[in-house]
């Protein structure tokens, strides 16, 4: 705590802000975006690779998270404080840090796998200043966040050797996929079976649970989908990253609202199919449907974005 009452000692509103803007690139939504945006514009194979390392990632985060049940700094210290804005999405428990696993593991995993001194430069830098934020903001103390980077850097080291070799090897690529839905449905049958102590059912602490709980169907959902994502475009799709510049700006946007508008739109009509599924099946049929729209309706156009591109070249 001594680190955090230092970083609390030197608060001010421009530092306040700057943090918390940088905290950001530890959301869920930048993950998901920057993944999703390597994988239809540069490459399909560094695309799993970060997706499959951030999710098996977040798997071991909330593993830990309900296993070892850490309070967050303020509970831990009354006496403590926090920048407010931080608070909202500060929930759960605090030991290891979810934005610092998922930051790391996404840019840390850029840094690994290009060799462009500028992409490396500032994917590093991020990989430094997002944990430093999480402390900085106060929700999160040294040992959450340096864990959270030692697992997320054994992912990246361990993940890229076999990706690159599953890129010429289905059987391989289908390998890493099936392991990932085995360790997803490992951890949603934990979760849902285990009998937790009587005090992880309280009240005031069972939303970690049903959180955990949620986290587990929509992983779930996600491997799923991934599967059905490559084998559609390992015998059909086989869309091309490539495009002129504009045509890639216009996948970029159409692709990501197109996912978001997927998973607003079929929030409704799944929770008044399944009202008691809400956090649960529900979720992982809409997750599945995100990925399949995704990986396999949009990339369906790359064809004629390509063909815009070659038609440029060639005039």
């Amino acid at each position: 705590m001594s680190f955090l009452y230092f970083l609390e000692s030197i608060r001010n509103p421009v530092l306040d802000f700057i943090f918390s803007i940088v905290t950001l690139c530890g959301e869920e939504t930048v993950f998901m975006a920057i993944g999703l945006i390597v994988f239809w514009c540069f490459s399909k194979s560094q695309g799993y690779y970060l997706l499959c390392t951030g999710f098996v990632g977040t798997v071991v985060n909330q593993f830990l998270k309900i296993v070892c049940r850490v309070p967050r700094p303020w509970v831990k210290d009354p006496n403590f404080t926090i920048v407010e804005s931080a608070r909202e999405a500060a929930t759960g428990y605090s030991f290891p840090s979810g934005h610092t696993q998922t930051s790391v593991g996404l840019f840390g995993g850029i840094a690994r796998a290009n060799k462009q001194t500028w992409l490396r430069i500032t994917s590093i830098a991020l990989c430094v200043l997002v944990p430093l934020s999480r402390m900085y903001l106060g929700v999160h103390t040294p040992a959450d966040v340096l864990v959270s980077v030692a697992i997320a850097l054994v992912l990246i080291f361990v993940g890229y050797p076999l990706f690159m070799k599953a890129i010429e090897s289905p059987k391989m690529m289908y390998a890493i996929l099936f392991s990932l839905t085995a360790i997803m449905a490992a951890y949603l049958t934990f979760i849902m079976c285990y009998q937790f102590p009587e005090e992880v059912y309280h009240v005031d602490n069972v939303h970690n649970l049903i959180s955990a709980r949620k986290n587990g169907f929509t992983l779930m959902g996600c491997a799923l989908g991934f599967l059905a994502v490559y084998t559609v475009d390992l015998r059909w799709t086989r869309f091309d990253t490539k495009a002129v510049w504009w045509a890639q700006i216009i996948k970029i946007a159409g692709g990501l609202i197109l996912v978001v508008a997927t998973k607003e739109l079929l929030k409704l009509p799944l929770n008044a199919i399944m009202p008691a599924a809400e956090n649960t099946w529900a979720r992982l049929i809409r997750y599945f449907m995100i990925a399949i729209v995704g990986g396999v309706l949009w990339p369906m156009t790359f064809k004629f974005f390509s063909k815009l591109g070659k038609k440029e070249a060639d005039k």
